[in-house]
């Protein structure tokens, strides 16, 4: 095994938690606190830190997770029963207090709702009703400079350009947590429901704009960025959410815009049209599973 590769999996390790409260922040979030003495070592970097979140089927007392087998984990878990074996997502932290031992998860409720157009996922399921004692495990980080920190303006960047979906929302609270007092930027926000914005920390060079997709519709930001008159000077955008949309920013942001493709940090959260088992399945295949 390369340095390398021992160096990137000292940076992460297994945390056992549980669930100490859940609170409804709107139609389509919620925020699940995880709680336990092991989470002393879970080293958030801050702004939109990622981490593996490991959950129990319906009927299971925790997630059923081979954390025993060391390196070989992952081979170990992949080999279970799909029915068994835990179920696995990627989630951001949105708050970490480390010296109460928690940390602040919020999850997207795709599904969940009556009549919804497609099923919820086991991971909205889950949050849903989740509840005081219920058993999890995270991979996360040891160490709070970690590669699952994607937010890194690169040196001399002279303001910011933040656009997301409600599935990134956690992690544009995350990032706005953590700007300094004078930091510059511009953010759009989609959500469904005007009942789920937020109120998030902003200086006063921070300018925050809602946008609220209606039912059946295709993301507004893209409509509303190519409309927006944007600050000068040496940007950096940050932009996250529906796989396509995410493209389609990127695309008008380097090719209309003229930002620089190395200052554009994106990530597709989600796709329309795929399931998140299909997208998990995708996701292990491209990792070799």
């Amino acid at each position: 095994m390369s340095e390398e590769v021992v160096d990137i999996a000292a940076q992460f390790g297994f945390f056992e938690a549980q669930v100490v409260r859940a609170v409804r922040l709107g139609p389509t979030m919620v925020r699940v606190t995880l709680g336990g003495e092991q989470l002393a070592g879970f080293a958030s970097g801050g702004r939109d830190q990622s981490f593996s979140l490991f959950l129990p089927h319906p009927g299971q007392p925790a997630p059923v997770l081979p954390i025993e087998a060391g390196e070989g984990w992952f081979a170990e878990w992949r080999a279970l029963p799909a029915e068994v074996r835990a179920v696995m997502r990627s989630y951001t932290v949105r708050a970490q207090r480390p010296e109460l031992r928690e940390l602040d998860v919020d999850f997207a409720l795709h599904g969940t709702e009556p009549g919804a157009a497609a099923a919820a996922g086991p991971a909205a399921r889950w949050a849903a009703v989740a509840g005081p004692g219920d058993r999890v495990i995270l991979l996360g980080p040891r160490l709070a400079e970690n590669r699952s920190v994607g937010f890194r303006p690169p040196a001399g960047t002279e303001w910011m350009l933040l656009a997301a979906d409600e599935t990134a929302l956690p992690a544009v609270g995350g990032i706005l947590d953590g700007l300094p007092d004078d930091a510059r930027a511009r953010v759009w926000i989609e959500v469904p429901h005007a009942e789920d914005i937020q109120d998030l920390a902003a200086g006063p060079e921070v300018e925050i704009t809602w946008l609220i997709r209606e039912a059946g519709q295709p993301s507004p930001l893209l409509e509303r960025l190519r409309a927006a008159d944007l600050p000068d000077g040496t940007p950096y955008a940050w932009i996250a959410g529906e796989s396509g949309a995410v493209r389609a920013l990127r695309r008008h942001l380097v090719g209309e815009r003229g930002f620089d493709r190395r200052a554009v940090t994106f990530s597709g959260y989600w796709r329309r049209g795929a399931s998140e088992e299909q997208l998990r399945e995708e996701a292990l295949a491209a990792a070799g599973a």
